[in-house]
C-alpha cells in the first residue's frame, strides 16, 4: 500500500511536467505566419494564363509545410519551417529537373520574404534569388521570384504568379 501511494503521489506532483512534454512545439505566433499559403491551389501569371497547381499542406504537427507544385512536365517539393534558435523561416526546394534552392528569411508586414545565397553570375556579378508571398485583399496570394544583385537591384523577375483557391 505504501508504494502505491509514492506511486500516486509522484504521477499527481509531476503531472504538469507530462503536460508541458506534450504541448504543440510548432502551435507559436511565429510558426503559423505562413499558414495564409495552405490550401489547394490553381497559378496563373499575370496575364490570367493558368500555369500550374500547387498544394500546400503541414507535416510533423505543423512544424513543416510541405508545398507540392505541378505544372506541364515539371513536378517540385519544398519543405518549410520556422527556426526558433536563429528565429528565421527556411525552405528547401527541389524539382523533378534536378534543380534545388534553399532559402532563408522572415515573415515582415505581412509578406514572407525568403532570399537564397549569393551565387556568381556568367559575368562574374553577384546575385541572390529572392521570392515573396503575400496574401492579397481578395484571399489570393502573389508569389514573386526576383533575381537581384548585392547591391538590392532586381535584375529580372523570374516567377510572378497569383494563387486562386481552387
Amino acid at each position: 500500500m505504501r508504494h502505491f501511494i509514492l506511486i500516486v503521489f509522484f504521477l499527481v506532483s509531476h503531472s504538469s511536467s507530462f503536460a508541458q512534454t506534450n504541448a504543440c512545439a510548432c502551435c507559436t505566433n511565429q510558426h503559423k505566419q505562413f499558414d495564409f499559403w495552405l490550401g489547394k491551389w490553381d497559378v496563373y501569371d499575370t496575364l490570367s494564363n493558368k500555369v500550374g497547381e500547387n498544394f500546400i499542406l503541414t507535416l510533423q504537427d505543423s512544424c513543416i509545410i510541405q508545398e507540392n507544385w505541378t505544372s506541364k512536365g515539371m513536378t517540385g517539393t519544398s519543405y518549410n519551417y520556422y527556426n526558433s534558435v536563429d528565429s528565421t523561416w527556411n525552405q528547401l526546394w527541389v524539382d523533378n529537373k534536378g534543380n534545388s534552392l534553399v532559402l532563408k528569411g522572415y515573415y515582415d508586414a505581412g509578406k514572407m520574404i525568403l532570399k537564397g545565397i549569393e551565387k556568381k553570375g556568367p559575368k562574374g556579378k553577384l546575385y541572390y534569388d529572392r521570392i515573396t508571398w503575400q496574401k492579397m485583399k481578395n484571399g489570393n496570394i502573389n508569389q514573386v521570384w526576383d533575381i537581384v544583385d548585392d547591391k538590392g537591384n532586381i535584375l529580372s523577375c523570374a516567377f510572378n504568379g497569383i494563387y486562386k483557391r481552387r
